[in-house]
């Protein structure tokens, strides 16, 4: 994933955000995984769930809740909150979508990126999403 070296947090942040989308898009549970950081926190649905390591997150898990047909998901909104030299709090928005280009929903979320060891990672996520 992004290591440190530009000296712009907010730039960081938002290239893990990438890489997460990209990864999720494609299918690639690894890249998912390289995106965060462990133990990494979810709050959705009223529930809080947390991976404790890296490889424990399943994109299984996400197809059963991303909704039917979703196909891709995109960033609609990534606005920074707080940015610090290790940490940045982002008010974000996606959206998932069908493969037949139909919108599924529009979701809400805070995420927490930070920088651990040299590595930036989202390490927490809250979101309206299922």
């Amino acid at each position: 994933m992004t290591t440190a070296g530009t000296g712009d947090p907010l730039g960081e942040a938002l290239s893990v955000l990438d890489a997460f989308m990209a990864a999720l898009n494609r299918g690639d549970e690894a890249g998912v995984n390289a995106a965060f950081h462990f133990p990494h926190v979810r709050l959705a649905s009223g529930t809080v769930t947390v991976w404790q390591k890296a490889g424990d997150y399943a994109l299984e898990g996400f197809r059963a809740r991303a909704g039917d047909g979703w196909a891709e998901s995109r960033w609609d909104e990534r606005t920074p909150i707080h940015v610090g030299a290790s940490k940045v709090h982002l008010a974000v928005q996606f959206s998932r979508w069908r493969g037949d280009g139909s919108l599924i929903g529009r979701y809400k979320s805070i995420y927490i990126v930070t920088r651990q060891d040299g590595r930036w990672g989202v390490q927490a996520r809250s979101s309206f999403a299922q």
